[in-house]
């Protein structure tokens, strides 16, 4: 066998069909594209989504405004200077917290935020604490405690 022996399958390559090269040829006059319209005619035609002129889908509806945060922690959270109406060396917990009236909606685990001032020594114990919060605890001679 030689190079110029080499054939490709029989069957694997098959001409394109022909349009529009008259009524004889079997795809004549109009080319197999109907009548008359924009469709007919040479060139791209209308863009993707383009809906005729009415206000299209990607325009009608509004812009995403970001995503949702998946797993989102909810916690219950409170600020320092709310804390140092309390007395000297109490043990700060969420439960403690919701006894005295100090919180009345409790969504989730307690953080503890950095706003205000706070003159009194607490040992503080909750899910989280602010940079701030946690230095403003410790300064006042308190201690921080994060709970698992």
């Amino acid at each position: 066998m030689r190079l110029n022996d080499v054939k490709p399958q029989k069957g694997s390559k098959k001409r394109r069909r022909r349009v529009g090269r008259g009524i004889s040829a079997g795809q004549g006059a109009s080319a197999g594209l109907g009548m008359r319209g924009q469709k007919s005619r040479s060139g791209s035609g209308t863009r993707p989504g383009f809906e005729g002129g009415q206000q299209p889908l990607y325009r009608r509806i509004p812009k995403l405004k970001g995503f949702p945060v998946v797993n989102r922690k909810i916690y219950t959270t409170i600020n320092v200077e709310k804390l140092a109406d309390l007395p000297a060396n109490t043990e700060v917990t969420l439960e403690s917290l919701r006894a005295s009236g100090i919180l009345t909606a409790v969504k989730g685990p307690l953080k503890v935020l950095g706003n205000g001032d706070l003159g009194v020594a607490l040992n503080v114990k909750a899910a989280a604490f602010t940079g701030q919060a946690r230095s403003k605890i410790e300064a006042a001679g308190g201690s921080c405690e994060v709970l698992g």
